[in-house]
């Protein structure tokens, strides 16, 4: 086709229309493409926004084969000396494969494929005349999936897949080296092409080079309708993206196709929400969309822009909806540099246009978000998005020990920090030197939050965790690092949360005392909540006083040191084996039921027994303020030399000097790191911050801490946790070592969790 032909698409170098435009007709004839700059000294000084033809240099019947060579010998033909013989100049590969056919019975065919510079062709033959079947046009936006293992156990061959624009070939053989050398050449034929740039694109980069001269910049939107709303459908994508499908990803259990096609969905949803009664679910489902397909979320943004940009009638409510899920996608995700620069510039165009305006309004909003949007990791919820429709604040109830609770206002982008610090200027702890943290958690799990994490994130987390669970998810603020326990005031809000989070670790069995002990501090607990004792007080549950495995461990070996009672077998009906089996597993179940009931009534009886010893010790604490008794509260647990230290279960521990044992404690406090177990108030091994050369995570369940020249491994589920707050303690240590040299650059931050830390030299 003479390059005339397209003369209705050139134009000056700011307006020609190209809007809903699928390129080319017959991919297996003619394929055009915008080239980069890097390609245009090779165009024969065209300007930059001409659109070049490229035709595939082949001969129509294709290169001739070499007939001095065996058939069977000539599979795969590699040209080295490009030019000696006039049919093969632009041949990289040939050779013999299986093509996959589709709709007939036959599955593959046989063909000879020859691989140029510009496409990859197929033949009825290796003859010099042989009639070409077919031809891929290849460019920067196609693409090769490499041989796998699962189509060779399928079809005892080894597959690849090239996808061009218009279709796609699935080949096939019996060689994986083979295989891989197709793959491979292919691959580096789609590299060697300029990469393929579409009229929005080119349109972006001439606004940008024309921002300070508004004639220029107003002349390219009146001449390029592509860059202006529209009510006609989306027949490509404003952006290149490559023609494979997602079938090979993890996305296609989600029904995912091509970024190609699901950019022209996502903007037949756009256009939905100017008529969508309720638009918070389009809009969730264009960014969940944009969360799983990251490539897709310049497009939509180059959608949003085009879309706000030239409206019939601005400020109506189904124009702003455009501007509400803009809204929402600059405070969820980034675009790219180039984006982001056209992104501002149309935002400041708008706000320039629309003054005192809703749009100039949500111009203005989004300006500021996309300077502190981070990185999401999950979709806002249906309450985020209403809030950010509207511009507004949300607020997040952040509960801390006592059983107080306040609401803070949030935004997107507010991370757990931020709130962090929020709390301690609230509860008048900016002086402590204690160390604060938020937790995720219910009445059985809790968790540490990382600084850098985004508040709304977990917020979201824990409303899809709640359906799931009996106990209702919560973010806490709490004591993170014990790191001045004694200069505490007795009456701050400070010694309230030493109080409670003591209380805790009592009853999750973190403190490690005797029983007469625990027997006194659930009575000071009851004393401390209400106050002097009276039948008419209603006491609360055992478990909220006293340790439950206690309790359990005391029932458990009455019931085994109580004498059974011997089962009877009966002797009718049954005889020989058969009796004897059946019998012997009737008998099991039976037994384990009678010593379950007796294990419950036990259990029943020891904690009232229990619950009668704390009521008495209870009545001797009469008069006795609620300060006094958290003080002595406090006093009794500090007995313990590893108070203040967070307990982490180990499964296994081995030592490089030969120790070894399961189910231990690990307990990481201010300045060291011990190891108990399970009950023992003294500590099997115990490692000075001052000792430690490094730390971090070994493998996926293994953390490991290297002390001199001893080594420590061990394997919890508690890596980042463990690693985190080692690394908040040592922080901490080096600060009080070094507070001349303290900048304010150094304020600790609890990091994020990672899925593998490196290890950390001291």
């Amino acid at each position: 086709m003479p390059l005339q032909g397209f003369c209705s698409f050139l134009c000056c170098r700011h307006g020609f229309t190209v809007l809903g435009r699928d390129y080319g007709e017959k991919e297996e004839e003619e394929s055009f493409e915008l080239r980069s700059k890097e390609d245009e000294a090779t165009c024969n000084g065209r300007g930059p926004l001409d659109i070049t033809l490229t035709q595939p240099g082949r001969t129509a019947n294709g290169p001739s084969s070499r007939s001095e060579i065996p058939e069977e010998m000539r599979s795969l033909i590699i040209e080295k000396s490009k030019g000696a013989i006039e049919e093969d100049a632009e041949t990289v590969v040939k050779g013999w494969l299986y093509r996959e056919v589709r709709g007939g019975w036959i599955k593959m065919r046989r063909h000879w494929f020859v691989l140029t510079q510009d496409s990859l062709d197929f033949y009825t033959s290796n003859e010099k005349n042989a009639k070409r079947l077919g031809s891929l046009v290849l460019t920067s936006l196609c693409s090769v999936i490499w041989p796998d293992k699962q189509s060779y156990k399928e079809t005892g061959n080894w597959s690849i897949m090239v996808y061009g624009r218009k279709h796609s070939y699935r080949l096939y053989t019996k060689h994986f080296n083979e295989a891989v050398h197709w793959a491979c050449a292919i691959q580096k034929v789609i590299d060697s092409k300029a990469p393929v740039e579409t009229p929005t694109q080119l349109l972006i980069r001439d606004i940008e080079e024309n921002k300070f001269n508004p004639e220029a910049v107003g002349h390219i939107y009146k001449h390029n309708p592509i860059l202006k709303h529209t009510q006609s459908p989306l027949y490509a994508s404003l952006l290149p993206f490559p023609y494979a499908s997602l079938e090979h990803t993890f996305h296609s259990a989600k029904g995912y196709t091509t970024l190609r096609d699901e950019a022209v969905k996502i903007f037949n949803s756009l256009q939905q929400l100017e008529s969508a009664q309720d638009p918070v679910s389009l809009i969730q489902g264009v960014l969940q969309t944009c969360l799983d397909l990251r490539p897709l979320r310049d497009e939509v943004y180059c959608q949003l822009v085009k879309q706000t940009s030239g409206t019939p009638s601005p400020d109506t409510p189904a124009q702003l909806r455009y501007w509400q899920l803009l809204t929402c996608m600059s405070c969820t995700f980034l675009p790219s540099l180039s984006i982001l620069k056209y992104l501002r510039f149309h935002l400041k165009r708008v706000q320039s246009q629309y003054p005192d305006t809703e749009m100039d309004n949500y111009a203005t909003f989004i300006s500021e978000a996309i300077g502190k949007t981070k990185g999401r990791e999950y979709v806002p919820s249906w309450e985020e998005i209403l809030v950010l429709m509207n511009r507004q604040e949300m607020f997040c109830t952040i509960h801390y020990p006592g059983r107080g609770s306040c609401k803070l206002p949030i935004r997107s982008h507010t991370t757990a920090d931020e709130v962090v610090k929020k709390m301690k200027e609230r509860l008048g702890l900016q002086l402590s030197r204690n160390i604060f943290a938020l937790f995720e958690g219910n009445t059985y799990k809790e968790r540490a939050v990382g600084g850098s994490t985004i508040v709304a994130d977990i917020l979201t987390s824990l409303a899809a965790k709640e359906p799931e669970s009996e106990h209702q998810w919560k973010l806490c603020f709490k004591l993170y690092c014990f790191l001045d326990t004694d200069s505490v005031p007795k009456d701050s809000i400070e010694f309230t949360f030493l109080f409670e989070q003591s209380h805790a670790m009592v009853i999750q069995g973190h403190l490690f005392t005797s029983e007469e002990d625990l027997q006194l501090l659930a009575a000071l607990r009851l004393q401390s909540l209400n106050g002097d004792f009276s039948t008419h007080t209603p006491s609360p549950p055992l478990e909220e006083l006293f340790p439950r495995h206690v309790i359990e461990a005391r029932a458990l070996a009455l019931v085994k040191t109580a004498p059974a009672k011997p089962a009877c077998c009966p002797s009718r009906f049954l005889t020989g084996a058969l009796h004897a089996g059946l019998w012997n597993h009737t008998a099991v179940h039976k037994i384990k039921a009678e010593d379950d009931l007796r294990f419950r009534a036990r259990l029943k009886e020891e904690g009232a027994s229990m619950m009668a010893s704390i009521v008495e010790s209870w009545k001797t604490l009469q008069g006795r303020a609620r300060e006094d008794v958290m003080s002595v509260y406090i006093s009794v647990v500090k007995q313990w030399p590893g108070f203040g230290s967070t307990l982490y279960e180990i499964d296994f521990y081995i030592s490089s000097t030969g120790s070894f044992s399961q189910r231990l404690w690990l307990g990481v406090a201010a300045t060291s790191v011990s190891l108990y177990r399970q009950g023992d108030p003294e500590p099997l091994e115990s490692i000075h911050y001052g000792q430690i050369s490094s730390y971090g995570v070994s493998d996926s369940t293994t953390f490991k801490i290297t002390a001199g020249d001893r080594e420590f491994l061990f394997e919890t589920s508690k890596l980042n946790e463990i690693a985190q707050l080692m690394t908040a303690y040592i922080t901490s240590a080096h600060r009080t070592q070094r507070p001349s040299q303290r900048t304010g650059s150094e304020n600790f931050a609890l990091g994020s969790p990672v899925q593998e830390l490196s290890s950390h030299p001291v």
